[in-house]
């Protein structure tokens, strides 16, 4: 029996495999599409998921194929050809060196990505089956059985869903959704290769074109390798010549070109009512598809298979019990309900999400400023031991990162060594003294002392503690010593096993 399944091989379950492989857990994951995709389709990565990725090993190999081609940004304009070069591009940027030990070093495309999470899956021992689908999920006190198109069932003792937006797992445990569903038009998404910077020079990540016959946007996914988004023709019919036609109409030249492929698609906003069913759980699109605007579908994804896949090996490996689980779905369900509103914020009013100016105008309509979203939030669950107190800013993603229960450790270089480095597979504790050591030596719990200016930073005097999980979230803050507190305060976070 495997202990997990993962239904769908794209990129976040991958990244969900490689999650759980570097936790020790070797997983199945079942692909039904016979090739990879290859249209890009998310490129937006935020400094958060990066954190993820270096947590895996992978921050190298994620650099290797990071496009940089492109300038950061976006701009506006008729054509490309009349791109105004005298304006800067504009774009939500990531307030402060200081708040990660990551920085972009370009875009990501999902293609990208997952030429380096495939590999890795298998290397930390994920065995990956492609055109397998999974038809039908059964499951008991003890496991999953799980039926595949080929006519075999396996047995695990969870699974993953995540198979995307059209998912099959949701339907056959039996989850509603809720939500508007498509939305907006339908828009083609042409996949094309061209010398555009050989003719126009550096190009922003990001283009809209405002042209009447082409409107649309142009995104960089590669060297070379562009996407253009725009409406298909009136009588829903194109052509790879047609596709060309309004490429060119788009940039203002004559420039050679080769269509790559073409995929019609529509915005589609939903969501489950439950991330979990029993020893089933959904992640990524196959928990919540949200409108693309803002970048946030990828990276929640990404994010949610972090979650799933830490505590789903610390039960696995009896470090935690069953009450952990539950916190998958109490605390990414109640960020979905947040990322899905953000999103839907931003369809109705773009300049929210690229004009970081609009502070007044996003406050107004409840919108945050989009780093806070991927990385400001704050988790309320059964794995925080509160209070859980509100955000003191949806702009300043500094002022979040205040050490509090339920948000996230703030980075900063120790002796050159990030402070999110120093947090194992478990729970670690921080503090900066040493009357915490007999306490948590009996629990078996690592501890990280931190001298300093630190303990100040976070919120706690030089005798105080910080209890972080494995994505390093705080999972409770001792102001000062109080180590008599500390068992029952693991065993509360990690559902009763942890002593």
């Amino acid at each position: 029996m495997s202990q997990v399944v993962i239904a769908g091989g794209g990129t976040v379950g991958l990244a969900a495999a490689v999650f759980l492989g570097q936790q020790g857990i070797p997983v199945l994951v079942l692909e039904r599409r016979t090739r990879p995709s290859v249209h890009p389709r998310a490129l937006g990565v935020s400094p958060r998921t990066l954190e993820l990725f270096r947590s895996a090993g992978l921050s190298e190999a994620i650099d290797a194929v990071a496009v940089r081609s492109a300038v950061p940004g976006k701009a506006d304009a008729r054509t490309v050809a009349e791109i105004d070069r005298t304006q800067p591009s504009r774009a939500p940027r990531f307030t402060g060196p200081d708040l990660s030990p990551e920085t972009p070093r370009g875009h990501y495309s999902q293609d990208r990505l997952d030429s380096v999470l495939l590999p890795a899956a298998h290397d930390r021992g994920a065995t990956i089956e492609i055109g397998v689908a999974v038809t039908g999920v059964e499951q008991d006190a003890d496991g999953v059985d799980v039926s595949l198109s080929d006519g075999r069932t396996v047995r695990a003792a969870y699974l993953i869903g995540a198979d995307g937006v059209n998912t099959t797992v949701r339907a056959a445990l039996g989850i509603g959704t809720t939500g508007p569903g498509e939305i907006g038009d339908t828009t083609l998404n042409i996949l094309f290769d061209a010398d555009l910077v050989g003719r126009f020079g550096p190009l922003p990540m990001l283009t809209e074109i405002s042209h009447p016959d082409a409107r649309g946007m142009l995104l960089a996914v590669g060297e070379g390798r562009w996407v253009f988004h725009t409406k298909p023709p009136a009588d829903g019919r194109f052509t790879d010549e047609t596709c060309a036609a309004s490429i060119r109409t788009a940039l203002g030249a004559d420039v050679p070109l080769e269509i790559v492929s073409v995929l019609p698609w529509r915005a589609t906003v939903r969501m489950a009512d439950a991330f979990r069913s029993g020893r089933a759980f959904l992640v990524g699109d196959a928990a919540r598809a949200i409108s693309p605007l803002g970048g946030f579908g990828l990276n929640t994804g990404i994010a949610d298979a972090h979650n799933l896949a830490w505590k789903l090996a610390m039960v696995l490996t009896g470090r935690a019990g069953d009450r952990l689980l539950d916190s998958y779905h109490e605390e990414r369900h109640a960020l979905a309900q947040i990322v899905t509103a953000q999103a839907m914020l931003r369809w109705a009013n773009p300049r929210l999400h690229w004009d970081p100016s609009e502070v007044a105008e996003r406050d107004r309509a409840g919108a945050w400023y989009a780093p806070m979203v991927t990385m400001g939030y704050r988790y309320d669950s059964s794995a925080i031991a509160g209070p859980v107190p509100p955000l003191p800013s949806t702009e300043d993603v500094a002022a979040a990162l205040d050490g509090a229960p339920g948000s996230h450790l703030r980075h900063r270089w120790i002796d050159g060594v990030s402070t999110l480095d120093m947090i194992g597979p478990g729970f670690t504790l921080l503090t900066g003294s040493e009357e915490w050591d007999d306490a948590a030596r009996t629990l078996d719990l690592p501890v990280v002392r931190i001298d300093g200016d630190w303990p100040e930073s976070v919120g706690i005097d030089a005798t105080g503690a910080l209890l972080v999980r494995p994505d390093a979230f705080i999972a409770w803050r001792s102001v000062k010593a109080d180590a008599d507190a500390l068992p029952a305060v693991l065993a509360a976070v990690t559902g009763g096993r942890a002593a």
